[in-house]
């Protein structure tokens, strides 16, 4: 299937017809002084008007950084927010489908719950593969959108590119690939083929390795069209002027030695944790957490709370059954984390 022209049939109607909300400002291209159309306190205070709704300066940037052509690059409050977006461009409503891998990211069901679409989990395989066989026969003529997240969450591994590609290939809808802990990942990212795959959405985040989680700045890297529609359907004002403002400092400074060294403390981690005789198995991740599998997960995740240490309990998620999943932190948090569990331990024993 050529996606690059057959794209459109998947968009809903109403969505191909809307009309915009535009803005004057949008409507107006040149150097503006008086600032008289939108209604605001004329008084300046660094905040009376209204951010730039197209965050021009940030995908400028983006552009630079990621190496990628600003008309493929649209900027959301969160990934979450482009994740609803394409669920309200691509999916009717009580009559649409959208397939997502199982055990992965909650938002994808909730997002499809509350847009009225059914979602289709397809279970990874025991070792958290991919199963692009799977995932191509729960695709019928109403899914609209894939969901892949790579590495995913929360088993922490990078699911294979050729795999990955099958899908996009084969589908026949939209593919989502959810990069959000691709910084830490040796695989790299599949965003450059959105120029060659129009079907194709590449979603990544300031919130992990950048650690601009407060701040809400999600991307998405797709076809120009789907660019478009993205930037047609969501609010005008989705991005303040203060997390625009915060952002672009922040993308002045380099975050590779950061990654680095939780790239190094992840494998530390990994290491004295597989060794410790409660700890059943520890999943190779190529993400900056892990997936441990524990004897008893409640008891072990309670212990951590008393002991100051907040985990997150995976245990009655699909597939993860007696598993926490452990965020690497700084060098000192991540002895504190050692250190507590070394302690389970020998209570455990005495």
């Amino acid at each position: 299937m050529d996606m690059k022209t057959d794209i459109t049939r998947l968009v809903r109607a109403n969505i191909r017809e809307l009309s915009p909300y535009s803005t004057a400002r949008d409507e107006y291209q040149g150097s503006l002084g008086v600032f008289l159309d939108a209604n605001e306190n004329p008084y300046e205070n660094g905040y009376n008007r209204y951010p730039d709704p197209r965050q021009t300066k940030i995908r400028e940037r983006l552009s630079e950084i990621k190496g990628m052509p600003v008309e493929n690059i649209f900027t959301a409050n969160g990934s979450d927010e482009a994740i609803d977006l394409l669920m309200r461009i691509f999916c009717t409503p009580g009559k649409a489908n959208i397939v997502a891998i199982s055990p992965s990211y909650g938002m994808y069901g909730v997002s499809a719950a509350i847009n009225d679409v059914q979602l289709r989990e397809v279970p990874l395989r025991e070792d958290f593969s991919l199963d692009a066989d799977s995932v191509l026969a729960a695709c019928d003529s109403q899914t609209r959108l894939v969901f892949l997240c790579s590495p995913n969450n929360p088993s922490g591994n990078a699911l294979d590119r050729s795999a990955m590609l099958r899908i996009i290939r084969e589908s026949g809808c939209m593919v989502v690939i959810d990069e959000a802990y691709a910084d830490f990942s040796s695989q790299g990212s599949l965003r450059s083929l959105v120029k060659e795959y129009a079907n194709l959405v590449v979603l990544q985040t300031l919130s992990k390795a950048w650690g601009l989680a407060a701040l809400r700045l999600g991307i998405a890297f797709a076809d120009s069209s789907v660019v478009k529609l993205m930037g047609m359907v969501k609010y005008p004002y989705n991005i303040s002027k203060a997390s625009q403002e915060a952002v672009l400092k922040a993308l002045e400074q380099p975050v590779d030695g950061q990654v680095k060294v939780i790239v190094e403390e992840r494998g530390r981690l990994a290491g004295v944790i597989s060794a410790m005789d409660f700890v059943m198995k520890v999943w190779p991740s190529d993400a900056n957490f892990l997936l441990v599998k524990v004897e008893d997960a409640d008891r072990l995740y309670e212990f951590l709370i008393g002991e100051g240490i907040i985990v997150r309990n995976r245990n009655r998620v699909r597939s993860c059954a007696g598993c926490l999943r452990m965020t690497v932190g700084r060098p000192e948090e991540n002895d504190a984390l050692i250190a507590a569990l070394e302690k389970y331990s020998k209570q455990r024993k005495g």
